[in-house]
């Protein structure tokens, strides 16, 4: 590529743009203005995304668990994204809109798919609710960052996976960045002590902002780490050997990170996929699920005493805080969600159909708060973030339809995926389907908790292995399984 660029251009020419560059950063830096040594960066993103755009998706892919939020660089600023990756995916979104107006699009099967349809029917919802918004440039704003997560991490990545081995390098990316962080994170833990609770909320900062989302991604990934580890060759010890080393930190990681909602949340994914593994008839999950639903209200009286009579609050005791889960008397952490969440509905009530705007519940459910609900944590303007949940949050913010948009997204994806485990003619194809499937479900269960779909740090792993399932189904369910010595 050197020789080209020197066969077409004069060394005069090179050696005059080099000099201009230096005394411009010279000029600049003198000035305090440090942004143009980035310059040479950009440039090169800019032609890496032009010329090889499912590379630039991958080093995005890469740098997403390293991300870092602008507003602890800047501080004041009334705009936050993290870095460098929104910006690159902002890029990556404006490279796809050109590309479309050049007719060269997404293959039209991924385009008709039934998940992708429901994602449309998400974001045309998103799109109408901003309209009827109490802060319509709030709203957009998370649209348009909605937006490019599932232009990049969806459609895009859809024709990345055509290619099955692309699949694993795609989490292999993630995983490594990640297991960096995950490093990081237990040795700042360890000068404070590992049992110590209160700590576990910071320690992955400034990647990630608190321990739940950093929990939340350890759920996403463990499962898919055990379903690659079965792709390793029965011969291969040593690699073998490290993928346990590797599993064993994330669960650890799991441990220490104090992540309630990821315990609950691989539990139950765990139960998801004995019921897939065994064949399970849907239909005896249904009567089983009916028959629990039963119980639980025809208990539901002494159930709630016993709940308001446990007392135990989330320490670094691991036994202790196992039992604060279902602490909701005095756990802190509990009850400002049940107070989160009572807003939701208060506000859902309110404005039962459009809501009030995408990304508005965090400056509106202040005034929706009541006494009796606030704990010691909550705040009179309600200034401390989010409804703690991927389904109250959509309820309050766009209504029941905004509601069912993400349960309809949900609903088709894991059609999808127990559609191309059941179905599939490839092992391989089997166990990485149902690997990914139950990464997924771990954190649908975890939405139950918490939310974190307007974060890079979950959209590279939600919309990532959505669109997997997604290529699984269009370009992989169907071929035969390969004539492999040994087989």
């Amino acid at each position: 590529m050197i020789d080209i660029i020197q066969s077409r251009y004069p060394k005069t020419l090179l050696w005059g743009i080099l000099i201009s560059f230096i005394a411009l950063n010279s000029i600049m830096l003198a000035l305090e203005i440090y942004y143009i040594p980035l310059l040479p960066a950009v440039l090169l993103f800019l032609a890496l995304a032009i010329v090889a755009a499912d590379k630039y998706l991958l080093v995005i892919v890469f740098f997403v668990p390293v991300s870092v939020p602008l507003s602890r660089l800047v501080e004041g600023l009334s705009i936050d994204m993290y870095l460098p990756t929104e910006p690159l995916l902002a890029g990556l979104l404006l490279l796809y809109l050109l590309k479309y107006l050049m007719a060269d699009r997404i293959d039209l099967k991924v385009l008709r798919h039934p998940v992708t349809l429901a994602i449309y029917f998400h974001l045309g919802w998103l799109f109408i609710t901003c309209f009827t918004s109490t802060d319509l440039m709030v709203s957009f704003k998370m649209l348009i960052s909605r937006l490019w997560f599932i232009v990049g991490f969806y459609l895009l990545a859809t024709q990345l996976f055509r290619k099955e081995k692309r699949m694993h390098t795609y989490v292999w990316l993630i995983v490594i960045s990640f297991t960096g962080v995950i490093i990081y994170a237990i040795f700042n833990h360890m000068q404070y002590g590992l049992d110590n609770q209160v700590m576990a909320h910071r320690v992955a900062s400034p990647f990630y902002k608190d321990h739940t989302s950093y929990g939340a991604s350890l759920g996403f990934l463990l499962p898919v780490l055990a379903g690659l580890f079965l792709f390793i060759k029965r011969e291969d010890v040593n690699s073998k050997f490290l993928m346990i080393l590797l599993m064993m930190l994330y669960v650890f990681a799991i441990v220490v990170s104090y992540t309630r909602a990821t315990w609950l949340s691989i539990l139950a994914s765990m139960g998801f996929w004995a019921i897939l593994k065994l064949k399970i008839r849907f239909e005896i999950v249904l009567v089983g699920a009916a028959i629990l639903v039963g119980l639980f209200f025809s208990v539901r009286t002494d159930l709630m005493i016993h709940l308001e009579q446990n007392r135990v609050e989330s320490s670094g005791e691991f036994s202790e805080h196992v039992q604060s889960i279902s602490n909701i008397s005095t756990d802190q952490s509990n009850l400002e969600r049940l107070n989160r969440w009572s807003c939701a509905l208060r506000m859902w009530k309110d404005k039962p159909f459009f809501g009030f705007g995408p990304g508005t519940y965090q400056f509106e459910y202040g005034r929706f708060q009541r006494s009796y609900e606030k704990t010691r944590i909550s705040t009179d303007f309600g200034t401390m973030g989010t409804a703690h949940s991927e389904y109250f949050g959509p309820l309050a913010e766009t209504g029941v339809l905004g509601l069912l948009s993400i349960l309809l997204v949900i609903g088709s994806t894991l059609y999808t995926g127990i559609r191309v485990y059941l179905t599939s003619k490839k092992r391989s194809i089997r166990i990485f389907s149902l690997a990914v499937l139950v990464g997924l479900v771990s954190y649908y269960l975890h939405g139950l908790l918490n939310n974190f779909l307007d974060t890079d740090k979950i959209s590279v792993l939600f919309w990532g292995f959505t669109a997997m399932l997604v290529a699984m189904d269009i370009y992989h369910r169907d071929l035969p399984e390969e004539n492999t010595s040994g087989a």
